[in-house]
């Protein structure tokens, strides 16, 4: 049995962690490339390093996948694993932007299970449990119920021509805080044509799932997690009654960039 309380206090002083070296109050930081445009800092380590000691103490049974942790094959014989990003949006937390999060999910069998985004510098504690709805501070979430794809409200920094009906919102670095947007009814779509990883997309994801929006790779398929190459292709979050007309719109697309 999973303590609820201290899985929410353990991701709360994550973020704590991270928020006391962010620069956007004035902290000076170390921050190298992991390889070329792919940055890091010690915050990273750092929170990856408290976070795999302390849920590794809640449940020892789990295994482990992070961004910053070497990748253990021996979390593949588990039925229980943690995936985590222990800050997502690295480029907006070493700018001093506030469009970052620690993001941490527990998958069974590979499927999310528990999920907690911990966005400190924008005051937001959002938590999922399968089955029994998502909230951000508390509050319960409902996905935008937009029945047409004309219109909807999608975080990003500019839209293909081809997809001029479409509207801009604040864009987050952060992957899992764009998805959370789709939870809050803050965006009807976010979509992405990348190859990507679990620990971006499983907290939020079950997130947005749980405050009932659809959630699926970018071809429209269920995402599964705990795999033994912890990718997918692509990623869309949407409004449930326009799931499908974002699959139909991306799919030549996808296909292509597959």
């Amino acid at each position: 049995m999973i303590d609820f309380d201290r899985f929410r206090h353990i991701v709360g002083e994550a973020g704590r962690l991270a928020l006391a070296t962010w620069p956007g109050h004035g902290h000076a930081l170390e921050v190298w490339d992991k390889n070329p445009g792919n940055p890091v800092s010690a915050a990273d380590i750092a929170v990856d390093t408290y976070l795999k000691r302390e849920l590794g103490a809640l449940l020892p049974s789990a295994g482990w996948l992070s961004e910053e942790t070497g990748d253990d094959p021996a979390r593949l014989g588990k039925s229980l694993c943690w995936l985590v990003d222990p800050i997502d949006g690295t480029r907006d937390f070493v700018r001093g932007r506030p469009g970052w999060a620690v993001s941490v999910a527990l998958v069974s069998e590979g499927r999310p299970l528990i999920a907690a985004l911990d966005a400190p510098a924008r005051g937001e504690l959002w938590f999922a449990t399968a089955g029994q709805g998502a909230t951000r501070n508390g509050q319960t979430l409902r996905a935008s119920s937009r029945a047409t794809l004309a219109g909807a409200r999608v975080p990003a920094d500019a839209l293909p021509r081809v997809d001029h009906d479409l509207v801009l919102v604040d864009k987050p670095n952060s992957i899992a805080l764009r998805i959370a947007m789709v939870a809050a009814d803050e965006a009807d779509l976010l979509a992405t044509l990348r190859w990507g990883y679990e620990w971006d997309i499983a907290a939020a994801g079950l997130i947005a799932r749980e405050a009932g929006a659809a959630v699926s790779d970018a071809f429209g398929a269920p995402l599964a997690y705990n795999k033994r190459d912890p990718r997918a292709f692509g990623l869309l979050a949407a409004a449930p009654l326009i799931h499908a007309a974002a699959v139909d719109r991306l799919a030549e697309r996808a296909s292509r960039m597959a």
